[in-house]
C-alpha cells in the first residue's frame, strides 16, 4: 500500500482532455520524510514510519525525540503505513510521485466540528408538524419507558456534539497530479478543513492504473 500526508488547500476547477470543467480539491503534499522501518521478525508486521513538518525544539519532549533517528528533525506529525509497497531508506524524502499511476484514492481525515446539535439536524430526524399549535417540531420526542426499568438507555440517538470525528473517504477520483508544484487533484469529498492535515493512500478497493 502506498500512502502520504498532504494538507488539504481547497477547491477549484479545471478544464480535463475532453474539454469539460471538472471540480476539484487540491491537496499539497509536503515532504514525507522516512522516520524508521518495521519489520515482521520484531513489531510481527511489515511498516514504514512517515513524518512531516518540523516540530519546535521547544515543543518536544526528550522521549518523544528519541524516536527520530540521527541527521532527521523530529516532526509535528507522524504516520505509520503497513504494508508500504515503495523501496526507501531512513531519511529520504517522499512526495506525490509515489501515486503516480494510481487512479483512485482513498482520503483519511478528522471531519469539520459543527458543534452542539439537534437530532434533525444530527441524525435526520423528520420532526413534528411545523403548523401553529403543535408544540413539537424538532424535538427528540420521548426516550424512556412506561414501565420498569424508568431510565433512558444507552445508544440512544439524542442531541449532541456533531463532527470532529475521522472519516475515510474511499475511491476519490485522481484528475491531476502535478509533480513539479507537489499538489495533487482529485474528484471528491475530502474530509477536513482547509490547511488540515490528511492521509492519502492508493485506493484500497479500487485497482491501479
Amino acid at each position: 500500500m502506498l500512502g502520504l500526508m498532504a494538507r488539504k488547500l481547497g477547491m477549484t476547477q479545471i478544464f480535463n482532455e475532453e474539454g469539460a470543467l471538472v471540480p476539484v480539491t487540491v491537496l499539497r503534499v509536503d515532504p514525507n520524510i522516512v522516520i524508521t522501518h518495521k519489520d515482521k521478525e520484531e513489531y510481527g508486521y511489515d511498516a514504514v514510519v512517515l513524518g512531516v513538518d518540523d516540530a519546535k525544539k521547544n515543543k518536544i519532549t526528550k522521549p518523544y525525540a528519541g524516536q527520530f533517528p540521527e541527521g532527521v528533525a523530529p516532526k509535528k506529525h507522524i504516520k505509520e503505513f503497513r504494508g508500504f509497497s515503495k523501496d526507501c531508506a531512513v531519511g529520504d524524502s517522499l512526495g506525490v510521485e509515489i501515486l503516480e499511476g494510481c487512479r483512485y484514492v482513498d482520503v483519511q481525515g478528522v471531519s469539520k466540528g459543527k458543534g452542539f446539535q439537534g437530532v434533525v439536524k444530527r441524525y435526520h430526524f423528520g420532526g413534528g408538524r411545523k403548523t401553529h399549535g403543535s408544540k413539537f417540531h424538532r424535538e427528540p420526542g420521548s426516550t424512556g419507558q412506561s414501565t420498569y426499568p424508568h431510565k433512558t438507555f444507552k445508544n440512544v440517538k439524542l442531541p449532541g456534539r456533531m463532527g470532529r470525528e475521522q472519516v475515510t473517504t474511499l475511491n476519490i477520483r485522481v484528475i491531476k497530479i502535478d509533480v513539479e508544484k507537489q499538489l495533487l487533484l482529485i474528484n471528491g469529498p475530502v474530509p477536513g478543513i482547509n490547511k488540515g492535515l490528511v492521509v492519502v493512500r492508493a485506493a484500497v478497493k479500487k485497482q491501479r492504473a
